[in-house]
């Protein structure tokens, strides 16, 4: 079976390897959430910053990429994906059917968000922004993974307003020292 990954956060600007192809892609049941605390990449223990994650949502849709892995590159990048995203099990790894925006129909590997775990949050936009503003892991800033999730996205044709929201309101943060 082919080996797809569903990319929605930094897997679009990110994924760590030279996708075969790559198509434009819907999930149907999740949304794209500000829900996770990053600990390790964007954020630390005593300043956690905020990553992506995919959330259940009866009713929503997450538009991303399909990212097809090579037959030769499958064991590789499955390893090296599980190393990265189930860092802290935090994400838990499903396959998920995805709608490509060619017509077919595809099953993807996803990290989902564990919402029973302790990095599983719910916060209003004002302090997701703060946290996001504050942030700083392993893998640098968490402004950083924001402005390119954010450009990815908007380089994509996918627009969303919580994430506009946010963009402005780091900037406008970082700006005054904060």
């Amino acid at each position: 079976m082919t080996m797809w990954v569903f990319g929605y956060g930094s897997l679009l600007w990110n994924p760590g390897f030279a996708p075969a192809e790559t198509v434009l892609a819907r999930l149907d049941g999740y949304h794209r959430s500000f829900c996770m605390l990053s600990i390790h990449h964007r954020g630390s223990e005593e300043v956690p910053g905020l990553v992506l994650a995919l959330d259940a949502q009866e009713g929503s849709t997450c538009t991303g990429l399909a990212l097809r892995v090579a037959p030769e590159d499958e064991e590789r990048v499955l390893a090296e994906l599980r190393e990265r995203e189930l860092i802290s099990s935090a994400y838990y790894e499903a396959r998920v059917p995805l709608a490509l925006t060619d017509g077919r129909d595809v099953e993807a590997l996803a990290y989902i968000v564990d919402t029973g775990h302790r990095q599983y949050v719910q916060f209003d936009l004002e302090t997701q922004a703060t946290m996001i503003a504050r942030g700083q892991g392993g893998r640098g800033p968490n402004s950083e993974y924001l402005d390119n999730t954010f450009e990815h996205l908007e380089g994509l044709g996918i627009h969303d307003a919580d994430m506009d929201w946010l963009v402005a309101r780091v900037r406008d943060i970082k700006a005054a020292g904060g």
